[in-house]
């Protein structure tokens, strides 16, 4: 399967974007350093109605830094039902960095870029392997896998996307697990963690499924795939090692942007 099918962008959809993000730094005074797809089209599991979720990272004027009062740090914009576009400052992205947030890890390992200021992306991506903290991501997938789990998988109809909200987690938590480093957002290169055949061609069977159905798809329980998930969420917590990083990496980093952008 190729790029454009596992991870859906018409060339229209990104010009949009791309049109929204100017609009944003003009009305806002901002200047967009990073922005990507995020949600189940990065993930590689999107339905022909999924809709559209950008997200960027942005830098103020030197202005903002020197209120009284803290300003609001986050650019939120839902356009229509189709795509919606959300951003974060530059100091709360790198105060979520310093704290491993796998959110923001997945924005920097997106395959889908609408565009990126190459140098300061490059440094943010150092800074995100340099904080990262295998205990802090863990954790983060196996909650996001038992709530879902819980919320959405326990009856004998269910929808089908739910099972890839539960099941990518886990294959992240699998994959830190395994001493594999930071988990790849893409739900294709977690699926390096199974070796199990008859596994891997439930799951191929369920993500053509995904990909043909619409969002509110239902389908029967798949056992198989509830035997592996409830086999994993039993796991247990291996030793994991602890990122005792020095945030005056971040606080250099925030400076130089700000100087070199804003």
């Amino acid at each position: 399967m190729n790029m454009q099918q596992r991870h859906p962008l018409s060339d229209a959809m990104r010009a949009r974007v791309l049109v929204e993000l100017e609009r944003l730094e003009r009305e806002r005074n901002v200047k967009v350093l990073y922005a990507c797809e995020s949600g189940s089209r990065a993930w590689g599991f999107a339905s022909p109605d999924s809709d559209y979720d950008a997200r960027f990272v942005y830098v103020e004027k030197p202005d903002w830094f020197v209120q009284v009062d803290a300003p609001r740090d986050v650019i939120e914009r839902p356009l229509d039902d189709e795509l919606d576009v959300s951003g974060w400052e530059l100091r709360k992205t790198l105060g979520l960095l310093r704290k491993s947030n796998p959110t923001l890890l997945e924005w920097l390992d997106s395959p889908l870029v609408y565009r990126q200021e190459d140098q300061a992306t490059a440094r943010l991506r150092e800074l995100a392997e340099h904080f990262y903290s295998p205990p802090a991501a863990r954790n983060h997938y196996l909650s996001m896998a038992r709530k879902n789990f819980r919320g959405y998988l326990q009856g004998d109809s269910v929808r089908l996307k739910k099972y890839f909200y539960v099941l990518r987690p886990l294959l992240a938590v699998r994959w830190i697990d395994q001493g594999r480093g930071r988990p790849p957002m893409t739900f294709a290169d977690l699926l390096q963690t199974v070796d199990d055949s008859a596994l891997l061609a439930e799951v191929e069977e369920l993500l053509v499924l995904k990909r043909s159905a619409d969002e509110s798809a239902y389908g029967p329980r798949r056992a198989a795939l509830h035997a592996f998930i409830e086999t994993q969420l039993q796991q247990p917590v291996p030793s994991l090692p602890r990122t005792r990083a020095d945030s005056s990496l971040l606080d250099a980093y925030l400076r130089e942007t700000v100087k070199r952008y804003a």
